[in-house]
C-alpha cells in the first residue's frame, strides 16, 4: 500500500480539547497505518480505507464539546496595575489600548490611592528585599489604575506586553521598552503566574466588582463564529 501522509495539526492552541484529541488520533493513526503496511495483511486499498474511516469515526463522540464551552474553559484572568508614575505621565490610554488591540477583554477597573499597609500586602513576597520599604512608599504615593484583563494566555502574554522589569532590558514594542527608562519608574505591574493573578485580583477587587460578559469582538479574535 502506498504511504499515507497525515499532516500534523498546527501547534497553536493545541490545548483546545478538540484539537488535542484530533492530534492524538492523528499520531495513533500514523503508527497503525505504518504497522499495517509493514505487516502486509491489508488485502486491498479499499479495505484499508474502510478501516481508516472507521478509526477516524471513533473519537467523534469526544468532540461533542462545543467550541464555545472549550473556549470558555481556556480563558484566564490577570491583574494589571498602572503605577503612580504611569498615571501621572498620562499613559493610561496608551497602556489600555495595547491590551485592547491585542484582543484581551477588560473585566474590572478602578482608580485608587492604596495605603502603605495595602502596598505591603501587595508586595508581601518582597518583604525581605532591601528595597521593599521604598517600593511600598512609591506604590502608595499616588493614584494607581487597577485592572483585571481576561483572555486566552493573558497572564503569560500580558507579561510579554509589559516587558522586562528593567526598562533598559525590555524589547522595543513592549510597554516598558517604549515608555520607561529606569527600574524605579517602570510604570506598570502585571501578575507573573496563575496563583499570583488569583491572589492579586482578590486583594484589589471584591467579587462583585468583576464583570462577566461576552464581547462582540470575541468571534473575530478567537474565530468562534
Amino acid at each position: 500500500m502506498a504511504d499515507v501522509f497525515f499532516p500534523s495539526p498546527p501547534s497553536s492552541r493545541l490545548q483546545h480539547p478538540r484539537r488535542a484529541a484530533a492530534a492524538a488520533a492523528t499520531v495513533s493513526l500514523r503508527g497503525r497505518v505504518a504497522s499495517l503496511a509493514n505487516y502486509g495483511r491489508v488485502e486491498s486499498e479499499n479495505a484499508a480505507r474502510n478501516w481508516i474511516s472507521g478509526f477516524l469515526a471513533l473519537p467523534a463522540a469526544a468532540y461533542m464539546l462545543s467550541e464555545q464551552e472549550a473556549h470558555a474553559a481556556e480563558m484566564e484572568r490577570t491583574f494589571i496595575a498602572i503605577k503612580p508614575d504611569g498615571v501621572q505621565r498620562g499613559l493610561i490610554a496608551e497602556i489600555v489600548s495595547r491590551f485592547e488591540r491585542k484582543g484581551f477583554k477588560l473585566v474590572a477597573i478602578k482608580l485608587v490611592v492604596p495605603s502603605k499597609d495595602f502596598a505591603q500586602k501587595h508586595y508581601h513576597d518582597l518583604k525581605e528585599r532591601p528595597f521593599f520599604d521604598g517600593l511600598c512608599d512609591f506604590l502608595s504615593s499616588g493614584p494607581v489604575l487597577a485592572m483585571v484583563w481576561e483572555g486566552e494566555g493573558v497572564i503569560k502574554y500580558g507579561r510579554k506586553l509589559i516587558g522586562a522589569t528593567d526598562p533598559q532590558k525590555s524589547e522595543p514594542g513592549t510597554i516598558r521598552g517604549d515608555l520607561a527608562v529606569v527600574v524605579g519608574r517602570n510604570i506598570i505591574h502585571g501578575s507573573d503566574g496563575p496563583e499570583t493573578a488569583k491572589d492579586e485580583i482578590n486583594l484589589w477587587f471584591k467579587p462583585e466588582e468583576l464583570v462577566s460578559y461576552t464581547s462582540n469582538a470575541e468571534k473575530w479574535v478567537y474565530g468562534n463564529n
